[in-house]
């Protein structure tokens, strides 16, 4: 099956996966869109894992107040700078803090079995390895605290 030049900018929009791997995933998936953001989304799991041991020393701490009830303060760390800078690690940054103070996990390890709020199709550990399998580098969640109002 031929696979045009349209589903390829189409799949890498929706997925923000490189060419290659877009072209790749459509041929898999015989041209369907569907079955190929499936594909990709279990290729970046999988790129995410085998990234688990290597070291991370940088990262940045985000902040996140609710209509200042609640509050949370967490460290999100990466192996480069560079990463940390990048827009896609900012946004995990910040989805992270939107989980924790959603959902009040009262751990690292509770949080990342936690289903992802704005798709319960994933869990966190999920999501924080599909976003490592797209920026290339191993990222973990160090520590978090969680404040609310009155508690």
């Amino acid at each position: 099956m031929s696979i045009s030049v349209d589903q390829i900018k189409k799949l890498r929009q929706d997925s923000g996966a490189g060419i290659a791997g877009c072209k790749e995933a459509l041929s898999e998936s015989e041209g369907d869109l569907e079955k190929a953001k499936e594909i990709l989304k279990k290729k970046g799991f999988e790129k995410g894992a085998k990234k688990g041991d290597r070291e991370v020393k940088a990262g940045l701490v985000d902040v996140y107040s609710h209509n200042g009830k609640v509050g949370v303060l967490i460290e999100v760390l990466c192996e480069t700078d560079f990463v940390a800078r990048t827009d896609d690690f900012k946004n995990l940054s910040h989805e992270l803090s939107l989980q924790i103070a959603s959902m009040n996990p009262s751990s690292v390890e509770e949080l990342l079995t936690q289903e992802y709020i704005r798709d319960n199709s994933l869990t966190v550990d999920q999501l924080i390895k599909s976003v490592s399998g797209k920026l290339g580098e191993n990222i973990q969640v160090g520590r978090f605290e969680r404040i609310a109002l009155g508690e």
